[in-house]
């Protein structure tokens, strides 16, 4: 490779790392003059890269986001990267299949062949979870329409299905035009979400991607609400593993468990864990029904002492009774063969 084009893949390269770059840094690390970063970068100019000068006390150049996308330069590790993530999403994705599988083709036909190997030993097959019927896909015009009106932060007009999954904006029928200000668009279980404040029911809602028809022109700019908990994440699982409206599980129990609190706490995403002491902890957990919390409790192999409430023991006891029943039929069960 001639030395003035290696000198440009490599500048490209550096102003790709970072925002901001002085031309005394691009020199140093390029070896060269800052003339020769000023010629370098007037060539990548013309080769249709966005670079722009800034001034200031360590005045230099930026990459910017252009009209058109020009030719990408990639390391070894980020190409396969983008590779795998694209494999991943063709297999996986929600909606977005095709789209990922036709980007992937075009990253593996410009890849050398030893790349295009590495990525080939990686196959992903997705294993659907049974449904009673089909998993309808959302169209990639109406995530841009979503996502455009999110980050412009604009008020959203659009025609929405519902019967949505527990925790989503659901009437069970077509519903009338709603009208949102959009917050957040989050994916879920393959699925794609729209967090929202309904303006006509003055609460937060959370629609089915898929079940949205966007009407345009979209509305008037809006002062953005603070999430209820401030962090969508939490709010997204809050919705989709039953919270009640007081933004708590509607079961919740106290227990003290012979095991260390290192221990428990590799094993619970959602509860509270207390150390009493080096084999003993507390743990505060919530569940939909008060057997399932019992049973979830259980799965820990160690003494448990029932702090409350009595809903709780009540399903200790419950369960005792219905696994003494299966232990007996089993030891019927064997005696008879």
């Amino acid at each position: 490779m001639p030395k003035t084009s290696a000198r440009l893949l490599a500048l490209l390269s550096l102003l790709q790392t970072r925002r901001n770059w002085s031309g005394e840094d691009l020199a140093a690390r390029l070896q060269i003059s800052a003339r020769t970063v000023r010629r370098d970068v007037d060539r990548l100019r013309e080769l249709g890269y966005p670079i722009t000068t800034f001034k200031g006390p360590d005045g230099g150049y930026r990459l910017d986001a252009g009209s058109q996308l020009p030719p990408l330069l990639f390391d070894d590790d980020q190409a396969v990267a983008l590779a795998v993530a694209l494999q991943t999403a063709a297999a996986t994705g929600a909606g977005i299949e095709e789209a990922a599988a036709r980007a992937l083709n075009t990253v593996r036909q410009v890849m050398p062949a030893r790349l295009r190997h590495r990525i080939d030993t990686l196959q992903v097959t997705a294993v659907e979870r049974p449904a009673t019927r089909p998993e309808a896909q959302v169209d990639s015009g109406v995530l841009m329409a979503l996502s455009a009106a999110v980050h412009a932060g604009e008020v959203l007009r659009f025609d929405y299905a519902a019967a949505s999954p527990p925790g989503a904006d659901d009437d069970g029928v077509l519903t009338p035009p709603r009208r949102v200000e959009p917050h957040h668009l989050v994916t879920w279980g393959g699925r794609w979400y729209l967090v929202a404040w309904d303006l006509d029911r003055e609460d937060w809602r959370t629609f089915r991607a898929d079940r949205i028809t966007p009407r345009s022109p979209t509305g008037p700019r809006f002062i953005p609400r603070e999430l209820p908990g401030g962090d969508v994440a939490a709010f997204v699982t809050g919705r989709f593993r039953g919270f009640d409206g007081s933004g708590d599980w509607p079961c919740r129990g106290e227990v003290i468990l012979g095991l260390p609190a290192a221990t428990v706490s590799r094993y619970t995403r959602d509860g509270v864990v207390e150390e009493l002491g080096p084999d003993r902890c507390r743990l505060v957990l919530g569940s939909w029904s008060w057997v399932g919390l019992a049973a979830a409790v259980g799965r820990f192999d160690a003494d448990i002492e029932v702090v409350g409430p009595a809903e709780l023991r009540e399903a200790f006891a419950h369960l005792a009774r219905r696994y003494a029943r299966a232990a007996s039929d089993a030891r019927l069960n064997s005696g008879r063969e």
